[in-house]
Formats: structure tokens, sequence, C-alpha cells
């Protein structure tokens, strides 16, 4: 995988992968920023969002859950000290449909969160990860 970075103006930044799409990333304006694309450290949190809602996602599908609607909430504490790494996240799974059983959820996290998500294995060596659903 290879991902290229450019400078748009000061702090502004766009990054491509091999997927060929584009993400914009900026700083604050006080930092030199434009205020124009999100923080680098939301885009982990994006990234491990997007990483186990597509493992649970699919798991739910392959049990033929009836999911009407499905988000996830990621909440970070970071560390004061450069490198101001997240020291605590906590994933929030809010998943609707009647006939969505509890177990089959939690199976699907657990698989996300244990064997699929390379994010998660990432992180979790230097944040402390819970999780939570309803």
């Amino acid at each position: 995988m290879t991902v290229y970075v450019k400078q748009i103006q000061g702090l502004a930044m766009a990054a491509r992968g091999d997927s060929n799409h584009w993400v914009a990333m900026d700083g604050p304006e006080k930092l030199g920023g434009l205020e124009s694309g999100s923080r680098p450290m939301e885009v982990v949190l994006m990234a491990l969002g997007g990483c186990t809602a597509m493992d649970v996602a699919s798991i739910l599908q392959k049990t033929r859950a009836p999911v009407e609607d499905f988000a996830i909430e990621v909440e970070a504490e970071r560390a004061d000290e450069h490198p101001k790494v997240d020291t605590k996240i906590h994933v929030k799974y809010v998943i609707t449909g009647s006939g969505v059983k509890a177990r089959d959820v939690e199976r699907a996290i657990e698989l996300s969160e244990d064997k699929y998500c390379s994010v998660t294995a990432m992180l979790r060596k230097t944040a402390e990860m819970t999780s939570s659903f309803e």
C-alpha cells in the first residue's frame, strides 16, 4: 500500500492512497492551517471506525441480521505531551433493527476487534481500547 500526500497551502494537505480517492487534512488556523479539512488524528479515528464498521456490517449480513441502521461513534483521549498519541479509545456501535440479536452483534464486534480489523490491532499497541453497543 502506498499513500501520496500533497501540500495544498500552509498546513492544508490532500492525501491519496491506492484506491485513488482524495482525503483533505488541515491544521488549525492558529498554527497556519486553513481549517479546510480533518485533522490527521481525526482521520486515524475515522479509519478505525470505518475498518470495524465494515467488518461488523459484513459479519451481520452473513448472519442475515435485519439491520436497519448502523453507526459508530469513536471517542479518544490523547496524551498531554508530544507525541500526543491517543491513550484511550472507546468505540460505540449503534445498531437498530427489529429482530437483531444481541449475541450476533457481540460476536461480530468480537471478531472485528480480535481478528479482522487491522486498525484496531495497531491502535491497541498504544491505547486502551474499549467498546460498547446499543
